[in-house]
């Protein structure tokens, strides 16, 4: 063969293998977000909802990029190795829904760069510095806001006039159940309400912890977020103890106050938008929500013989049959 054959045919398979090699390539410069979840609410919803805005704000899972789902399934043990799991996978941005995953991520690495999603007060379970200036490598959205608590303790109260004692319900293993304790103390007492404190896991029999509640004479039961489940909703159903939470109503949760998801959730995107773009965490000030729902449960109220104020229902922003 003439050596400029050899040549012709040497530069055509440099074309052939690079042209193959493109895709690999490209894939291999695509970022890659890890989520990290307790997974109680179950992790599916807050996962679907982070991917569609991530979607609108370009960043499509398979594309232009790879998502990473960890979920514990509750069990708040498996956090750490989660974490510690999508570290060595050297994602760009660790997406973390709720305190204890918050907590974890930031215990398993300084450097990759944390977006905080429907995690409660911040600051006061010690995750960042400041709202203002977060410092560290974490910044998002926080799902705790002044009043917040308080508004849902009026919302008991207005359910249920005559009552005297508050049953709050908190997650042992969630760093936000002593903030989260102060604010129901203090909305309890301004409506006259005694609060009977148990503490408890995702994992644990509610039964006998419910039991307890009843026999103590609460009236109705503040879950915190991170231990609503299923189980424990129909198990308060059996015993016919009403919920009242910052999530959950689709579940059976009787009322439930929370933060706007969709506004989470884009705010959320914008995080990971920067970060990915440039922007280091400790310069992007954590947000507060500034959207509320009220969703109530009419079919938990059927099953407990309850009728729901008027007032209420015209305040709701959804009303589960």
């Amino acid at each position: 063969m003439r050596r400029r054959d050899i040549l012709s045919s040497l530069g055509l398979g440099a074309v052939f293998l690079s042209t193959r090699a493109s895709p690999s390539a490209a894939q291999a410069a695509m970022p890659t977000i890890g989520f990290l979840a307790l997974g109680v609410p179950d992790a599916k919803p807050w996962f679907a909802g982070a991917e569609a805005a991530l979607r609108e704000a370009g960043y499509v899972d398979g594309r232009t990029v790879r998502i990473e789902r960890r979920s514990a399934g509750g069990d708040s043990g498996r956090l750490g190795e989660l974490a510690a799991d999508l570290v060595r996978l050297k994602v760009d941005a660790i997406v973390a829904f709720q305190t204890p995953a918050a907590t974890a991520a930031r215990r398993a690495t300084a450097a990759i760069p944390i977006v905080m999603r429907g995690v409660g007060d911040p600051v006061a379970t010690g995750l960042i510095a400041s709202l203002s200036h977060p410092g560290g490598n974490l910044t998002g959205m926080s799902a705790a806001s002044p009043g917040l608590s308080d508004k849902l303790v009026d919302i008991v109260r207005e359910l249920f006039p005559a009552a005297r004692r508050l049953g709050l319900l908190l997650n042992g293993a969630d760093p936000y159940a002593t903030p989260l304790r102060e604010h129901i103390q203090q909305g309890a007492a301004r409506n006259g309400m005694e609060i009977q404190v148990q503490l408890a896991r995702p994992q644990d029999d509610f039964q006998a912890i419910l039991q307890t509640m009843g026999e103590n004479q609460a009236e109705a039961v503040f879950v915190q977020p991170t231990l609503v489940s299923k189980a424990l909703v129909e198990t308060a159903l059996q015993q016919r103890l009403p919920l009242v939470s910052n999530s959950g109503a689709p579940l059976g949760v009787l009322a439930a106050l929370a933060p706007g998801s969709k506004e989470q959730d884009r705010g959320m995107a914008d995080y990971v938008d920067k970060i990915l773009k440039g922007r280091k965490p400790a310069d992007l000030p954590v947000s507060q929500p500034t959207v509320f729902t009220l969703q109530i449960n009419s079919r938990t109220a059927a099953t407990l013989g309850l009728t729901i104020p008027p007032a209420i229902l015209a305040r709701a922003d959804e009303v589960i049959d």
